[in-house]
């Protein structure tokens, strides 16, 4: 018995290293583990499931291959791939996640995020994911044609990397406050997320009890994977 949790891959066409390794990884899981959960930002951009990209093509049909080995396969979306829909899950055989959600983790509850929505001191994104997530100015977006909204896409990465680049590092990182408030909301001693790219497990104090917060590595010069087993958790990292 054992699951898998990954975020923060950006497959993209630019970097096929990733795409092999997640392949790779796919491949030896596929039937051989209870579940795999992406956790966010799996694409580098999506731009809506009627995406014809080589790439789009070949990681649907090898999610597919997965989620009919018998290994159950939930995705979540990322800051950067909020238009996966219906479509991209009925032809992958995933399960689309809200987020948060509280799951059964082998006896255990717990906290699934994305995390971008924990990090409310980067003020100027989060009121761009207000509207990013409003149905009417997503079904707007999606109207247009692909070409479009791929060129739309690079522009609003260009401008996160130049905005990003001039923000100090703890207002990209998570409020602690709102995550103790999170956990509290869904009576959770344990949380899983990624967005912040910055591995780690950290012990915590909730109301005299003890917690944990598991943030998920980008897969960027590492695989990085959390395995879950009935007896506990395992953050690992692995050269791509």
């Amino acid at each position: 018995m054992r699951s898998y949790f990954i975020s923060d891959l950006h497959l993209d066409e630019t970097r096929p290293a990733v795409t092999r390794a997640f392949l790779h990884y796919l491949e030896q899981w596929a039937g051989h583990c209870d579940a795999l959960y992406i956790l966010g930002d799996f694409f580098e951009v999506w731009v809506g499931d009627d995406d014809d990209a080589s790439l789009a093509q070949t990681i649907i049909s090898a999610l597919k291959r997965f989620s009919t080995s018998g290994s159950a396969l939930y995705i979540m979306h990322g800051n950067r791939d909020f238009l996966l829909g219906d479509s991209f899950c009925q032809q992958t055989g995933a399960t689309l996640l809200p987020d948060p959600i509280l799951i059964d983790l082998y006896g255990q509850p717990t906290l699934l995020m994305h995390g971008d929505s924990l990090c409310t001191r980067d003020t100027e994104y989060m009121t761009f994911r207000q509207q990013a997530r409003s149905a009417d100015w997503q079904q707007q977006l999606l109207s247009q044609p692909l070409a479009a909204r791929r060129a739309l896409a690079a522009q609003l990465r260009e401008q996160s990397q130049s905005m990003n680049a001039l923000k100090a590092d703890d207002i990209m990182d998570v409020t602690p406050a709102e995550v103790e408030q999170i956990m509290r909301q869904h009576q959770s001693l344990r949380l899983i997320h990624g967005h912040t790219h910055r591995p780690e497990r950290h012990p915590m104090d909730i109301d005299g009890q003890t917690a944990e917060r598991i943030v998920l590595g980008d897969w960027c010069n590492k695989a990085w994977i959390l395995e879950a087993q009935p007896q506990g958790l395992s953050l690992q990292s692995f050269a791509l």
